[in-house]
């Protein structure tokens, strides 16, 4: 089965209009050319610059039928059988005196000369008067082993153009390029992977990335869905060590995701502020080698009746064609909070998401974060919604010392001039972010008086401030209460 095998069942049906939204329409005049060949039937084409020509074959006079009701007037009493392509035709459709030639048209089609109409635009939407009488077709998108034909081809293509030219390719590069590439049009994909290929007569890691990029761009992400360019490894992440277990086990069948074997649903990591919640959540689609999305449920909240749900809608689509990617819902709970009516955005959010978490089947691995377990709904914390809700409590010492040693490496400062023991003891209480920026402190006070940052003038910082355990004692411990036997530790047991 192909799109010239499907496309030409649906031309042999009763239906006299044809609809196909799609981008690509140099593929699509070539398929429809072929399958005029094999239905014996004339192909004609209209664009509003040229008028209505043959698709192939001798040209009409310049200008022929230009105007959209002289057109549709001329295929009406035309007494020939034919597949008339029309072109970019969406803005006319809103005219009366066009949809009814086109519906006088169509219930003409099965005289002695059927005319089928064929209208092919980036987006199509009937008039109500002609749904009845309107078939709709998509075009597939490439699959692996198509896109890495794609891949072939245009590699042979560029050392063709220059024998002396050599190709280097790393397999595991084309294996998750070809991945990668997934839900993007066989037009697009070639063009990416050609420019891949153009820049230095190779496909390595580096072109995954850019690549990878690129498809995000091309999918319109002006909205509630951002593409993180840089997501951490799981070096960078201090602690956490059953959390990691957890992703491991399952990183293979994440990324294989056949129909053997059930595919990760998602995690929501739980826990006190600035403890690492996000850290983890971009850790988890570095390890997973995937693109990071992030959804900003602020940005999907809408003043119209219903645009809120269709954002949220586009947005989860777009993390579909992004797929295999990790879909990282940061602090979840401030747009899914429990409204105090019914039929509340939040409500019908949730209902919108419950929906695709249930009947999605692409490789989306979904990461949310919450701070406040009590606003969350409690449809989405019953199991089979997420595969686990792991709790992110303060840092051991151990876990102290190795984030010290983590951010003043990232400030290139030697963590060995240190005393790593000291300060771990000295900043019990403290979140990772507070012991970041501890240090960033100390590191301003230091370079103020020309001197370099040091174990004593850290600690300094550290007494300067009062911890989040202890600002936050109330809401942390209540949080540590509700978490207990609830949720698995991401580190070391709660205390």
């Amino acid at each position: 089965m192909n799109d010239l095998h499907d496309l030409e069942v649906v031309l042999r049906s009763e239906m006299p209009i044809l609809l196909i939204e799609s981008l690509e329409e140099p593929r699509l005049l070539e398929l429809l050319g072929e399958i005029g060949l094999r239905l014996q039937l004339p192909v004609f084409c209209w664009t509003l610059t040229d008028g209505l020509r043959p698709l192939r074959g001798r040209a009409l006079p310049s200008g022929a039928q230009t105007d959209p009701p002289d057109l549709l007037r001329h295929i009406k009493a035309t007494t020939r059988a034919g597949l008339y392509l029309l072109l970019d035709f969406h803005p006319f459709l809103e005219h009366p005196l066009h949809v009814r030639l086109l519906k006088e048209i169509a219930q003409g089609f099965n005289e002695s000369a059927p005319r089928r109409l064929v209208l092919v635009s980036h987006a199509l939407e009937s008039p109500p008067e002609l749904r009845h009488l309107c078939a709709r077709f998509e075009l597939r998108l490439p699959d692996r082993h198509r896109l890495l034909a794609l891949i072939r081809e245009e590699a042979q293509r560029w050392q063709y153009a220059d024998p002396k030219r050599s190709f280097r390719a790393s397999r595991s590069a084309v294996e998750q390029l070809s991945r990668n590439l997934l839900g993007v049009a066989e037009s697009d994909a070639r063009r990416l992977i050609r420019n891949a290929i153009i820049k230095d007569g190779a496909i390595t890691e580096s072109d995954v990335t850019e690549v990878t990029r690129a498809k995000y761009q091309l999918l319109s992400p002006e909205g509630a869905v951002s593409f993180e360019y840089d997501t951490a490894s799981f070096a960078e992440v201090a602690g956490l060590e059953r959390l990691k277990a957890w992703v491991d086990l399952r990183r293979g069948p994440f990324l294989a995701a056949d129909q053997e074997t059930d595919c990760p649903k998602g995690v929501l990591l739980l826990g006190v502020q600035g403890g690492g919640k996000s850290l983890a959540a971009k850790a988890v689609a570095g390890r997973f080698g995937v693109p990071l999305l992030r959804l900003d449920f602020g940005r999907l909240y809408d003043k119209y009746i219903g645009e809120t749900e269709r954002k949220l809608r586009d947005a989860l689509r777009t993390a579909d064609v992004m797929a295999p990617c990790v879909l990282w819902c940061d602090e979840i709970e401030k747009g899914l909070a429990v409204d105090s009516g019914a039929e509340g955005p939040g409500r019908r959010l949730l209902g919108s998401l419950l929906t695709w978490m249930a009947e999605r089947k692409s490789a989306v691995f979904l990461v949310a974060t919450a701070n406040d377990i009590a606003q969350l709904p409690s449809e989405l914390l019953r199991k089979g919604r997420l595969d686990e809700i792991f709790f992110i409590d303060l840092p051991g010492p151990e876990v102290r010392r190795e984030i010290f040693a983590i951010h003043l490496r990232k400030r290139a400062l030697d963590p060995g001039g240190f005393n790593l023991d000291d300060l771990a003891a000295a900043s019990e209480g403290f979140t990772g972010a507070g012991i970041e920026q501890a240090i960033v402190s100390a590191i301003y006070a230091a370079r103020a008086s020309n001197r370099e940052p040091s174990t004593e003038s850290i600690r300094t910082q550290l007494g300067a401030t009062q911890p989040l355990s202890v600002v936050m004692e109330a809401q942390i411990a209540g949080l540590r209460q509700w978490a207990r036997g609830r949720t698995v530790p991401a580190g070391a047991e709660l205390s």
